[in-house]
């Protein structure tokens, strides 16, 4: 099958530079930024601070590195985090907070992967020496395990007025914070206001192919970028990528509400499949999560026949699937999908 074919919903990290990105990327005046002068990333960074409201910013190769340096720069070794038991950081970045930060996690549980400024108070340790030293809080938004939740402004500034009262760092793992500024009609700097650090993903909805960013107070973002550099994660003429996460901030921000209707449609579509359960009014973004019936084999037995027919996504349970719009997928490409998934139901 010709890949041009392929509706691939595996997630929104496949998406492809445009025409457009690719020609910025090309045309990118470049330095050395590991010894600081590359001209495209000082532009990134700048831009990314003021698009926060924080003080400065680093960019980074990728949304793991992003968390986990900031994560070490406001951590040591000892230190216990409090972040919701379906967290990135801590489901799917190599149990990096263990090895790269010393740090144990407290993990909290909530609906959607979120969680209340009660749940950071009860968790954090007392001030004993038989306990860790509680240090910093995580969350995630949009939160990718709760499917694709979008926070609440009033909850964040709730855990962040917690967070500050127990004496606490605040870090925002905004990976896909794009998607739920245009989902909630907020700012990102109405977010990050009331975190400490807030990480953003280049290389996912927004279309460019690598990089990820981290916003903060001057001293703290001091140490991240020497953590950056710890981790191996300087680069040299980074100006070709730091050209496509700028493109991406000017031209692919908007049109993330496309995403958000494509999720929809996909969801209001598989609900309506016998032996596929979903609840459309849970999408609130571009992530898609539903259970296929035992009648209709395990979720990676249905997903496998679906990638036969070209369209991809991922079982994340056994009976569960998920599936992520993105700039690569159209219309048509979601009633393709619908049409494959309707047409194996019914063989089954």
């Amino acid at each position: 099958m010709n890949p041009r074919d392929v509706v691939d919903l595996r997630s929104d990290t496949v998406t492809r530079p445009t025409a457009a990105m690719r020609r910025v990327m090309v045309e990118a005046e470049v330095g050395d930024d590991v010894l600081g002068d590359d001209p495209t990333v000082i532009a990134l960074q700048e831009k990314v601070a003021a698009l926060m409201g924080k003080e400065a910013a680093v960019f980074v190769p990728s949304g793991s590195m992003a968390n986990q340096t900031a994560i070490r720069a406001q951590t040591q070794p000892g230190d216990e985090i409090i972040a919701h038991v379906d967290s990135h950081f801590y489901q799917y970045e190599g149990g990096a907070p263990f090895a790269l930060s010393g740090c144990s996690v407290r993990l909290l549980h909530g609906e959607r992967g979120m969680f209340d400024g009660e749940h950071v108070r009860g968790a954090v340790r007392p001030p004993d020496a038989h306990y860790a030293q509680s240090r910093l809080v995580v969350i995630e938004n949009t939160q990718n395990r709760g499917g694709g939740s979008v926070w609440p402004l009033a909850r964040v500034a709730a855990i962040a007025k917690t967070a500050r009262e127990l004496g606490l760092s605040l870090h925002l793992d905004g990976a896909r914070l794009m998607n739920a500024c245009i989902a909630s009609g907020t700012a990102p700097s109405e977010y990050a206001k009331h975190v400490d650090t807030v990480a953003m993903c280049f290389s996912k909805g927004l279309g460019a192919p690598v990089g990820s960013a981290v916003a903060g107070p001057k001293d703290v973002i001091r140490r991240v970028h020497r953590f950056r550099k710890m981790f191996g994660g300087a680069m040299r003429q980074a100006g070709i990528l730091a050209a496509a996460a700028i493109y991406a901030l000017d031209h692919h921000v908007e049109r993330l509400r496309d995403d958000h209707a494509h999720a929809r449609r996909l969801a209001e579509g598989l609900s309506e499949i016998p032996g596929i359960s979903v609840d459309p009014a849970s999408v609130e973004t571009n992530i898609v999560y539903f259970d296929v019936d035992p009648a209709l084999g395990t979720g990676k037995d249905f997903a496998d026949r679906q990638r036969a027919e070209g369209v991809w996504m991922f079982s994340t349970a056994p009976q569960r699937i998920r599936a992520v719009t993105h700039l690569d997928v159209s219309a048509d490409g979601i009633d393709r999908a619908l049409k494959v998934a309707a047409q194996l139901a019914r063989r089954s």
